[in-house]
C-alpha cells in the first residue's frame, strides 16, 4: 500500500473570530499516534475527534464527546489497559481522561491539579509515570513524575532545557531560519491596551507596542522583548525510550514557517540531565510541495517499524492552517534517532506485512513539475493554472466565480506511465460570518470562556465533488475517479495504480468545493515512471560553513530538482532539503558545537535519482 503526505483525511474547518467577522480554514496538527488493542489511534489538534486505522494508510475519523476538543495538542498514551488523554489549557487545571475503548465514546475523568500546554505522558518500563509540557518563548520544557493512580505531581516540576537559538541554528524562527518573525497584531493590540493602563498612557496615542515596552523596568522589558522578538517557542514534547536511553523530542522555530522541526535530547533518566543528541534536527522537511515536520510523536508499529508523525504547514488563510505528515524513522547502530524525509511528500510504500526499509527511495518519480497546464478560466494572474504544477502549496489556481463548469488539465507532453495522483484542493476565503446558530449547540464541556464565541470547528463537512479523467490525445477521455456525488471532503485526495496507466493528459472537472463559489486547487501532482535517462550527477559542488550554524552550497547540474543531504558523519546524511531549479542554497540549521558536517547533492528528474558524491563541508569561519 502507498500513501502520500499530507495524509489523506477530511481535515475539518475552523472559524476564528476576527473583529466582527471570522477567518475560516482547515486544520489538523500536533498529532499523537499510538498502538492500542491492535489498531492505530491518532489524536490531532482541532479535529473534534480522532483517527483510527488498521494499516496507517486508510483512516476513519471518529468524533469525541465530552472531552476538551477545543484544547490544542491532545496527548494520548497507553498505560496498562487504558488509553489516557489530556490536552492544553492555561486558564484552568487540565484534567486527564482514560478509556478502555476509545470507540465506545466512554471516558473516565481524572480531576486535574495543575495547568499545562503541549502535554506528553510517558510510562516507563518499571511502571513509573512521567509528564512533560511546555509551549513558550520565555519558559523551558518542564518534566515531573506523576502518581499513576491520582495523576498528581510527585515532587516539583523540573526545567529540563530551554532554547539555544544562537548555537542550534534549527531553533531559529522565520522562513529558512531568517529570524524574521511574523507579528501578531491582534496580540500586540491587546498588549497595548494592558500596558497603557499600567503606565497611564492613552492607548489610542500608541502607534507601536515597543513604545510602551521601552518604558518598563529592565526585567519586564527583557521579558517582553523575548516574548515578541525572534525567540522560538519551545514546545511539543514527546518521550521515546530505546535500549535504556530516553529521547525527549521537542519542536521549535514556529509552526507557520517552512522549517518547523523536531529536535531531540538524550538522557539516562526520564528527568535528565539531558544532552543534545548528535543528530539534530531529528525531524526536518523545509522543502518540497508542503514543508514542515515539527510537533509530533514517534512510535513503533505492529511489525516493529518506527514512524514519526508531525505537523506540515500551509499557513495562507491563517498561520494555523496545517496538515499531518507521517514518515519512516528509526535508530541507527549507535542509537541515534533519525527520521527519513527525503522525498517526504512523494508516495511512500507502507508494507504492513514485513519490516520497512526506512531509507527506501521512491518507487515513482514526479512527472508533473513545470508541465503545461490549461484551465477553463482563471481569476487573476497570481492564481493561474500553472500554479498546480509548481510544487508549492502556497500558490494555487482559482477559476472565475461565474465559471459554472471549471476544469483544469495537465499536459505531460507525451503518454507516460502513471502510478499515482494527488489532488490538492485549496481554500481561498474572504472573511465570513461566525455561524452563531451552530455555535449555540456546542457542548459546553468542550469549551472554555476563552473559546466561547471566538472559535468554532465544523461538525459536518461539505463534500468536494469532482471528476478525474485521463486521455492519450486530449479528445477521448476515460474516467479515473468519479467523485461528482460523493459525500467525502478530502482536500488531499490520493489515487494509486500499482500496475500503471498510460496517459498524456490528466483533467480535473470540479463540481463543488466547501465555502467556494468555484474551483480552487494548489496541486495536481502526478507520479510515475519516465522512459528516459536519470539526470547526470551534479558537478562543481562547493560547501562552505560560514558560521557555526550556517553553510553555503552551490553546484552545477541540469536536473528537474535536487535533494540536498547533510549530516555529521559520511554515512549519516539524515537531513534533507528539496529544491527545484535552484543551484545554490544556504542551510541555516547546523549546530555550532558539531565540528564537521558532510553533504551530498542528489539530482532527480522524471526518470530517476542520481546520487552525488559525499563531501566534507569546508569551514570558512
Amino acid at each position: 500500500m502507498y500513501y502520500c503526505n499530507p495524509i489523506n483525511i477530511p481535515y475539518r474547518y475552523q472559524y476564528v473570530k476576527k473583529d466582527d467577522r471570522a477567518v475560516i480554514y482547515r486544520e489538523a496538527a500536533d498529532p499523537s499516534l499510538v498502538v492500542f488493542h491492535g489498531k492505530y489511534y491518532m489524536f490531532p489538534s482541532m479535529t473534534k475527534g480522532y483517527l483510527v486505522s488498521e494499516d496507517m494508510v486508510n483512516w476513519q475519523v471518529k468524533k469525541l464527546q465530552g472531552l476538551p476538543v477545543y484544547d490544542y495538542a491532545p496527548d494520548v498514551r497507553v498505560m496498562g489497559e487504558y488509553l489516557y488523554f489530556s490536552a492544553s489549557r492555561r486558564d484552568a487545571n487540565c484534567d486527564f481522561y482514560r478509556t478502555k475503548d476509545p470507540e465506545s465514546g466512554v471516558f473516565e475523568k481524572i480531576e486535574g491539579t495543575f495547568d499545562f500546554w503541549d502535554p506528553n505522558l510517558f510510562v516507563d518500563d518499571d511502571g513509573r509515570v512521567y509528564f512533560y509540557w511546555g509551549c513558550s518563548s520565555v519558559e523551558p520544557i518542564y518534566g515531573v513524575e506523576l502518581d499513576p493512580k491520582t495523576m498528581k505531581q510527585i515532587g516539583q516540576p523540573m526545567a529540563l532545557f530551554d532554547n539555544h537559538k544562537n548555537d542550534y541554528g534549527y531553533e531559529r524562527v522565520g522562513e529558512d531560519h531568517n529570524e524574521q518573525k511574523r507579528r501578531d497584531m491582534a496580540f500586540e493590540q491587546m498588549l497595548i491596551q494592558g500596558l497603557s493602563a499600567q503606565l497611564g498612557k492613552n492607548p489610542s496615542e500608541v502607534a507601536d507596542v515597543y513604545e510602551l515596552i521601552e518604558l518598563l523596568p529592565e526585567e519586564r522589558r527583557l521579558f517582553m522583548e523575548r516574548l515578541l522578538g525572534p525567540t522560538p517557542n519551545m514546545e511539543g514534547a514527546w518521550m521515546t525510550k530505546y535500549q535504556g536511553k530516553y529521547y525527549l523530542q521537542y519542536a521549535a522555530a514556529g509552526t507557520e514557517y517552512n522549517i518547523y522541526p523536531d529536535g531531540v535530547y538524550e538522557a539516562d533518566h526520564p528527568l535528565g540531565p539531558f544532552t543534545l543528541a548528535k543528530n539534530n534536527p531529528y525531524s526536518y522537511s523545509p522543502g518540497g510541495f508542503m514543508p514542515g515536520a515539527g510537533h509530533g510523536s514517534t512510535m513503533q508499529d505492529l511489525k516493529n517499524n518506527w514512524w514519526h508523525t508531525a505537523t506540515m504547514r500551509i499557513s495562507c488563510n491563517h498561520e494555523f492552517e496545517r496538515r499531518l505528515g507521517l514518515w519512516p524513522a528509526g535508530f541507527d547502530r549507535d542509537g541515534e534517532l533519525f527520521c527519513n524525509q527525503r522525498y517526504g511528500d512523494w508516495p511512500i510504500l507502507l508494507d504492513e506485512n514485513k519490516e520497512q526499509d526506512p531509507w527506501r527511495e521512491p518507487d515513482w518519480m514526479l512527472l508533473s513539475y513545470g508541465k503545461q497546464v490549461k484551465a477553463s478560466s482563471q481569476k487573476e494572474a497570481e492564481k493561474s493554472a500553472a500554479n498546480v504544477v509548481d510544487e508549492n502549496c502556497q500558490t494555487w489556481w482559482k477559476a472565475l466565480d461565474e465559471d459554472s463548469q471549471p476544469w483544469i488539465m495537465v499536459d505531460l507532453g507525451k503518454a507516460m506511465d502513471i502510478h499515482a495522483i494527488q489532488l490538492n484542493f485549496m481554500d481561498d476565503h474572504k472573511e465570513v460570518d461566525m455561524p452563531q446558530e451552530r455555535m449555540e449547540k456546542e457542548n459546553p464541556e468542550e469549551l472554555t470562556e476563552r473559546i466561547k464565541g471566538n472559535r468554532y470547528i465544523e461538525d459536518e463537512l461539505e463534500p468536494i465533488n469532482y471528476l478525474l479523467e485521463g486521455s492519450e490525445d486530449g479528445k477521448k477521455w476515460e474516467t479515473l475517479a468519479d467523485k461528482k456525488q460523493v459525500t467525502t471532503s478530502l482536500p488531499h485526495d490520493f489515487f494509486v495504480w500499482e500496475q500503471g496507466i498510460m496517459y498524456r493528459f490528466i483533467r480535473v472537472t470540479v463540481v463543488s468545493q466547501p465555502h467556494e463559489p468555484s474551483a480552487c486547487m494548489a496541486g495536481i501532482r502526478i507520479f510515475g515512471l519516465g522512459d528516459g535517462q536519470a539526470p547526470a550527477p551534479v558537478t562543481d559542488v562547493t560547501a562552505e560553513r560560514i558560521s557555526g550554524t550556517d553553510m553555503n552550497l552551490a553546484w552545477k547540474g541540469s536536473a528537474v530538482g535536487y535533494e540536498i543531504l547533510w549530516g555529521h558523519e559520511k554515512d549519516k546524511l539524515y537531513h534533507s532539503y528539496r529544491v527545484f531549479g535552484d543551484k545554490e542554497k544556504t542551510i541555516r540549521a547546523l549546530v555550532s558545537q558539531m565540528s564537521q558536517y558532510y553533504v551530498r547533492i542528489d539530482a532527480f528528474n522524471e526518470n530517476g535519482i542520481t546520487h552525488g558524491k559525499c563531501l566534507p563541508v569546508k569551514n570558512k569561519m
